[in-house]
């Protein structure tokens, strides 16, 4: 990542709000060439495994690391992108006005993110539920017992509308107190300012595991909602649609195919199926469709890793969470995962 900028306020205040925003076929890989970086989304550095700053000031999880990914196809470096500070309600202007490429943040695939806001999604990197935390002392058995109570939330995430309509279906009153990133989530619940807190579920899991006294809480066994999480880009630019999707489908072919940051180089001097091969740049022919070098999934590989080297750093055993890996598994061992088929 070369540094870390502030998002021009005056382009974000051009973006309109409701307007479908569209984008010429290649437009944005050509300005994304052009100006020789990626213009990616950040956060607060407060998204625990998917967009952190560690005690170094250094980004890392999912989110950052697919960023980094985009950046290894379109130019071999995975630091050329700079990952843009953004709130959580920013990031559609931010879009919409081109101040960043693509939103890689934990943002889930809706409607009218797709109709109203004219936006494209890649396909699903990461399927989340969304969970609940609950004071112990209230002695809540489910989110039903909750009638009358409040609920922390995420402001404009998908979480807000999910827990709204969660509690219409089980015929409840709740206060929804809204906050504006993770960490005053956190500090709000934990503060007793509202009973009950919502999350993305890892978020919800590491925000439990956090807790100075983890037994003072307790996971309510409702599973309000199963959000798909996607890289959003411009509606009408195809051709970038593709570049994003391919890269997201490369780490996952790799994963499946036993090709790593570690043996990529080997893979690539004696592949062992002519899949890898293509997918390595070996076989001519596999950059050019895309924009892109025939080496682009060679180079995500050798910086970033497979999705399973990105997961394990991120969330998995090789951080500090040590989550298991549940539905976002690859197929082939029980999840929900898959690459495009390379052929």
């Amino acid at each position: 990542m070369r540094k870390f900028v502030l998002p021009s306020l005056a382009l974000l205040s051009m973006a309109v709000a409701g307007q479908p925003a569209l984008a010429a076929p290649g437009d944005t890989l050509q300005g994304v060439k052009e100006r020789g970086v990626l213009n990616c989304t950040g956060g607060d550095g407060s998204n625990p495994g998917m967009a952190e700053l560690d005690d170094q000031g250094n980004w890392q999880g999912i989110d950052i690391e697919l960023c980094r990914a985009l950046a290894a196809a379109i130019f071999g470096n995975p630091d050329a992108v700079d990952i843009v500070p953004i709130s959580w309600a920013q990031r559609w202007p931010a879009l919409q006005s081109g101040d960043v490429d693509v939103i890689v943040k934990s943002s889930g695939g809706t409607f009218s993110r797709d109709t109203e806001l004219g936006f494209q999604f890649s396909n699903t990197y990461f399927l989340g539920t969304s969970n609940l935390l609950a004071r112990a002392d209230l002695g809540l058995e489910s989110l039903a017992d909750a009638d009358g109570g409040s609920v922390c939330v995420l402001a404009a995430s998908s979480q807000e509308k999910q827990i709204s309509s969660y509690a219409e279906r089980l015929g409840i009153e709740l206060e929804t107190i809204t906050m504006g990133n993770q960490e005053e989530l956190r500090s709000a619940f934990f503060s007793a300012r509202c009973d009950v807190y919502i999350d993305f579920g890892a978020g919800t899991a590491i925000t439990h595991l956090a807790a100075d006294n983890y037994d003072d809480y307790v996971a309510l066994p409702d599973v309000v909602a199963l959000e798909p999480q996607v890289m959003i880009v411009r509606q009408g630019d195809d051709p970038w649609l593709d570049v994003v999707n391919w890269t997201l489908s490369a780490v996952l072919f790799a994963e499946q195919e036993g090709v790593s940051s570690e043996n990529v180089d080997e893979m690539r001097d004696n592949p062992p199926t002519a899949e890898v091969a293509k997918l390595l740049g070996v076989t001519p022919g596999f950059g050019a469709p895309l924009g892109l070098e025939d080496d682009w999934a060679y180079n995500v590989i050798k910086h970033v890793g497979n999705y399973a080297e990105i997961y394990d750093r991120s969330l998995g055993e090789d951080s500090s969470y040590r989550m298991a890996r549940g539905l976002n598994a690859l197929w082939t061992d029980g999840g929900v995962l898959f690459p495009y088929v390379v052929d």
